[in-house]
């Protein structure tokens, strides 16, 4: 499986309609709907689609034509993303009707189309499946502990200060979690399940 790990864009025009795509990580998906809903009100429609994993690693997919018939735009962006193997992916795609009616087979090419060129000309990452990580240290590992965290690529996370140690949840690939364990025996603090 992949992913994308950022947001990237295309224009694609077939028989005078604009079709201006946007792929991204799922978790921007409410914050970029608004946004193109806003700075597009004109636009005749705003189909999108997604893949991702919930929290007991099933694969949930959603989509709306947007007033598109049935079947026609949510459904070929769907397809492109399960074809790729895409999770945890939004597509989005804003329509502006160009005076010709393109028929259902019509628009079943332009939004595949619209699809796969924006996912070609995104930067695609292999999808690692994370796990919960969570341990306690005391402050003075703090700083080594986060330079390791930003060596194995690894983001902070949620941190809670105590009177004594600082409690850390984080999320971890396989490879990062072994790696991670090592060195948090080396450092002794043997604190995390």
């Amino acid at each position: 499986m992949q992913t994308l790990n950022d947001t990237n864009f295309c224009r694609y025009e077939v028989k005078k309609s604009i079709f201006i795509t946007y792929a991204a990580p799922v978790n921007e998906f409410d914050a970029l709907r608004m946004k193109l809903k806003t700075e597009h009100p004109k636009a005749a429609h705003v189909v999108w689609a997604y893949r991702k994993l919930n929290e007991f690693n099933q694969i949930v997919e959603n989509g709306s034509d947007d007033g598109e018939p049935k079947g026609t735009s949510a459904q070929p962006i769907l397809n492109v993303l399960r074809g790729a193997e895409f999770i945890n992916v939004c597509v989005l795609v804003v329509r502006y009707f160009g005076g010709v009616k393109l028929g259902t087979g019509g628009l079943v090419r332009a939004y595949s189309t619209a699809a796969k060129s924006v996912l070609n000309e995104a930067k695609v990452t292999v999808y690692e499946q994370k796990e919960n990580f969570i341990f306690a240290c005391k402050y003075g590992s703090v700083s080594r502990i986060e330079h390791f965290l930003e060596k194995i690529e690894a983001a902070f996370g949620e941190r809670e200060f105590g009177a004594e140690s600082v409690t850390w949840k984080l999320k971890l690939c396989a490879k990062q979690k072994k790696e991670f364990k090592i060195f948090l025996d080396a450092l002794g603090e043997t604190n995390y399940h």
